[in-house]
């Protein structure tokens, strides 16, 4: 299709607005129905977006079939990383969810490698006439196949969902102890089941499961932290370098195929420093990790701005971008959804975690809305450097507001903000939630 710039961003940010639509309402589904089916529901959306992307014959079929799949997106990104933290024992809670983040990278730099293979493909066979499917979907509209191969990793979820089990925290709100035991036995032995099985059931016992229950004083702060947070983390532009990064490196002078694996690179730092991530969350704790990412990403984005302000060249700007890239795998990537997966009540964890979700989704859409407006308006260098300067807030923030959980039970911190909500200011709660 021939895109205007506005016609481009909504392309680009359709599935994030289907993210936003499939978070509001996944943690009311996931509290109800339990978090395995909502991520069933997921993989079957996934599904129908590729193959209506691959088949899509209009911009506004296009955009329709990218919101489905990003309804989709927005019920895995809300359930996953909660569902893993309430499977996981607390000392290794951290490394654990962060894996969800190591499987989102690594689908990016599948997606880039993909991409590229495909597009080499219609280029060397650009003159061979083969007719019928291949040639319309693999070299004529190459595009349509990249969209389309997306059915392949949304049918391996669907299967390997089929073997997964349930929330065992989900279950024991449900009233379904003996199937909760079953699972925490399966984790961490007869004994110690049985004791966090108790523990389980004397926080949930207490506890309402409603909206108005997010705005008690005792998860004011929590509340704040959790909607704040995702928010500033897609104002670093992550969306941005990730939707657009093959246009970036055009437009920092390399070739149309070379911009394509310079887009890989850029994924393969972006899993290669979420392994990183994932060796250091439960050792160093999350307020680090987060400090330094939003410090270190206020400094890579401006220097980007500056690099293309300066027009360097397509090699430097290469570096500063995987140098970008590696600070926000190695912090931000998966220390925000450590954090927000962890700090809210079970009953009520499922639509806190939904209204988080949500804030990230509502940030990476407009960023990813914006760019393109900006980068016309502003030019490119600008944009980044406009990027980098919203980072400075956003590390006071977590400096302030952001208590450290490393190695604390999610019913240990639940007690926790209780407590403190009875005696403590938030500067009290920040101080003596640090292990």
């Amino acid at each position: 299709f021939q895109l205007k710039p506005a016609m481009e961003g909504w392309i680009m940010s359709s599935a994030l607005l289907g993210c936003v639509v499939g978070a509001a309402i996944a943690g009311y589904l996931s509290d109800k129905y339990g978090r395995k089916k909502i991520l069933l529901m997921s993989a079957f959306l996934f599904i129908i977006s590729a193959y209506g992307c691959m088949i899509a014959e209009s911009p506004a079929f296009l955009v329709v079939a990218r919101i489905v799949g990003g309804v989709g997106v927005g019920f895995a990104a809300m359930v996953a990383p909660m569902f893993i933290a309430e499977l996981s024992p607390a000392n290794l809670r951290g490394r654990l969810v962060s894996l969800y983040q190591l499987s989102i990278t690594m689908g990016i730099l599948c997606s880039y490698l993909s991409n590229t293979y495909l597009l080499k493909y219609a280029s060397v066979h650009a003159l061979d006439n083969p007719g019928g499917f291949i040639n319309y979907y693999f070299i004529k509209e190459v595009w349509r196949g990249m969209l389309g191969s997306n059915m392949i990793p949304a049918v391996l979820f669907l299967f390997c969902l089929l073997f997964i089990p349930e929330s065992p925290r989900w279950l024991v709100k449900e009233n379904k102890n003996k199937e909760a035991f079953k699972i925490l036995e399966r984790i961490n032995g007869a004994t110690l089941a049985a004791l966090e099985l108790e523990d389980v059931k004397g926080t949930i016992t207490n506890e309402k499961s409603s909206f108005k229950q997010l705005l008690h004083p005792k998860m004011r702060v929590a509340l704040l932290i959790g909607l704040v947070l995702p928010f500033f983390s897609q104002l670093t532009g992550i969306s941005t370098v990730m939707y657009y990064a093959p246009a970036i490196f055009e437009k920092a002078g390399f070739q149309s195929g070379s911009a394509m694996g310079s887009a890989a690179v850029i994924g393969f730092f972006n899993m290669i420093f979420t392994v990183v991530a994932i060796w250091k969350i439960d050792k160093w704790g999350r307020r680090p990790l987060l400090i330094w990412g939003f410090t270190g990403l206020g400094f890579a984005l401006m220097l980007i701005g500056w690099l293309f302000y300066i027009n360097s060249g397509a090699n430097l700007l290469l570096g500063a971008f995987i140098f970008y890239i590696a600070v926000f795998a190695a912090t931000l990537g998966p220390g925000v959804w450590v954090v927000i997966s962890e700090i809210y009540p079970t009953k009520i964890r499922g639509r806190a975690m939904s209204l988080g979700t949500l804030s990230l989704f509502v940030g990476s859409t407009f960023v990813t809305q914006t760019y393109p407006i900006l980068r016309e308006s502003l030019g490119i260098g600008f944009t980044f450097f406009l990027y980098g300067l919203v980072m400075l807030p956003a590390a006071y923030f977590v400096k302030k507001m952001v208590p450290e959980t490393k190695g604390k039970s999610l019913e240990d911190i639940e007690r926790f903000w209780e407590e403190k909500s009875k005696t403590a200011t938030v500067l009290d709660i920040r101080t003596e939630v640090r292990v």
